[in-house]
């Protein structure tokens, strides 16, 4: 296929007409004028008259020699200025000579009338002097060069408009080379590429949660909800972010704090998570949540963190659960608690979006460590019979929480949880703080002087709001811990407190 690129070479029509573009570019003041009817020719056999030409120029105006033919190519036989015309490409020759004003076309004579056509001036062979157009030649050039660093798919596009289509069409362009990898550092795909590979699905009889691999051998930390109905040797399935499935046992879990411990069997060469820590968060900082909600392995979630430091009751096994128990999807309830061992999270509130299947997925910061573990939510819409989504209210056990049951667990089997060494209650008058009902002989309490009917209002610098505020302070520290209570009364004391080992089934 053959293009006439503006200013370039290309096969010469048999009768050349104005170009569209010469015709658009005549001075101003032949645009204003009416083209009167071209003269008629001499008649035939009038004396004297010559034979009539149309595309010949009159005598003298003939083209010089060395211009009847482009470079390198043998000038055609007949008339001179029929040599020019058959030769002369369209746009004519690139150094027009004082014969020829218009590349291709003869120079009207002196003191010819351009509207009064005659055989010796006929219609269509002469154009009048104008200004070179040189800027169409340097359009056509870049446009030439555009073409070629375009390469074939652009080209392609180009020659597609050229032949009709109208516009250039970038579904048949190449397509654009792409980089390894576009994610920038610290943004949440760079965090999805290092954590996903340590995160699985884990499926009992009865359901599915998440985890987050701590050992190339198959260490997995979870939420003990996740795997209690799988407590006495049911089935473990975890199902890894590579296709690949393994059974997993119990290794230990802990009810109070809602972990647990699992190993993939038969496994080895895995990824392991990194656990950051929660000591240092802020609320507001940016985290992105990773597990299987509604079975939807490796989904991802963004949000910040809320708020810390957020008692959440999510019931417990050992004893039956309060009625202000919340369930990891249930909806909070608003009779007065009666908190002993149940499990009280010291949270990290989220509103990355946290659904059913979530629980044990890993919640991390944007440098990909592990800052908590996904483990309950706050929605209205859940009952008994269904559960509820993401209302962008979640819960998280801080990771520093999380780490020491899982280092317990993995060296004995057993979790040890702080105790205080009471029974609370929230107080009647709504004053906030918490209400001692029963103090445990010989527990840390009683050893600090602590008695039935004291309201503490702070451990540490933390104020207590509730009486799941005080349990949850009390697990989010360890065993052996001093610290200090502040009561109603304003009267402080210290207390170092002690350990209970939780022995349940696996």
């Amino acid at each position: 296929m053959t293009e006439n690129f503006p200013g370039a070479a290309g096969p010469t029509p048999e009768r050349p007409e104005q170009p569209a573009e010469q015709a658009t570019q005549h001075d101003s003041a032949a645009h204003h004028q009416a083209t009167p009817p071209a003269a008629a020719p001499p008649a035939a056999g009038h004396p004297g008259a010559p034979e009539w030409n149309p595309w010949a120029p009159p005598q003298g105006h003939e083209r010089p020699a060395q211009e009847q033919g482009l470079p390198g190519q043998e000038p055609s036989a007949g008339p001179p200025w029929q040599q020019g015309a058959a030769q002369q490409p369209v746009g004519g020759p690139q150094h027009p000579t004082a014969a020829f004003a218009q590349p291709g076309y003869a120079q009207m004579p002196p003191g010819a009338n351009p509207l009064n056509l005659t055989a010796e001036q006929p219609h269509g062979v002469y154009t009048t002097p104008r200004k070179p157009t040189r800027t169409r030649l340097v359009v056509g050039v870049a446009v030439l060069a555009l073409l070629v660093g375009g390469g074939a798919g652009a080209l392609g596009g180009y020659l597609a408009a050229a032949n009709g289509a109208g516009a250039y069409n970038s579904v048949f362009a190449n397509t654009p080379a792409q980089a390894a990898s576009n994610a920038a550092p610290g943004s949440v795909t760079d965090v999805a590429n290092k954590v996903l590979p340590t995160v699985v699905e884990i499926k009992t009889q009865q359901g599915e949660g998440s985890g987050f691999i701590v050992s190339s051998d198959g260490q997995i930390i979870t939420n003990n909800h996740v795997i209690a109905d799988a407590v006495g040797g049911g089935a473990i399935e975890v199902d890894f972010q590579n296709g690949k499935t393994a059974q997993a046992k119990i290794i230990g879990r802990d009810p109070t704090t809602d972990v647990a411990v699992i190993k993939a069997q038969s496994v080895s060469g895995l990824p392991t998570a990194t656990l950051g820590t929660s000591s240092s968060l802020q609320i507001g900082q940016q985290v992105v949540a990773i597990g299987s909600p509604f079975d939807l392995a490796g989904t991802v979630t963004s949000g910040i963190v809320s708020s810390l430091h957020r008692p959440v009751n999510v019931g417990d096994e050992l004893t039956p659960q309060s009625p202000q128990g919340q369930s990891p999807f249930g909806q909070q309830q608003q009779q007065p608690s009666t908190a002993t061992q149940q499990t009280v999270l010291d949270a990290i509130q989220t509103d990355a979006a946290i659904n059913p299947g979530n629980s044990g997925g890993p919640l991390v910061n944007m440098q990909g460590q592990v800052i908590g573990m996904n483990s309950a939510i706050s929605s209205p819409s859940s009952s008994a019979q269904s559960q509820g989504g993401s209302v962008g209210i979640g819960f998280s056990i801080p990771v520093d929480q999380a780490k020491r049951t899982a280092q317990q667990i993995i060296q004995t089997g057993k979790a040890t949880q702080a105790q205080l060494g009471v029974s609370v209650t929230d107080t009647q008058n709504g004053s906030g703080g918490a209400t001692i009902k029963d103090v445990t002989a010989g527990g840390a309490a009683e050893k600090a002087g602590i008695k039935a009917g004291d309201v503490v209002t702070k451990l540490n610098d933390r104020v207590i709001t509730s009486a799941d505020s005080l349990v949850a302070a009390v697990h989010a520290q360890a065993s052996g811990d001093n610290v200090t209570l502040t009561l109603s009364s304003g009267k402080t004391v210290q207390a170092t407190l002690t350990g209970n080992t939780i022995d349940v089934q696996n």
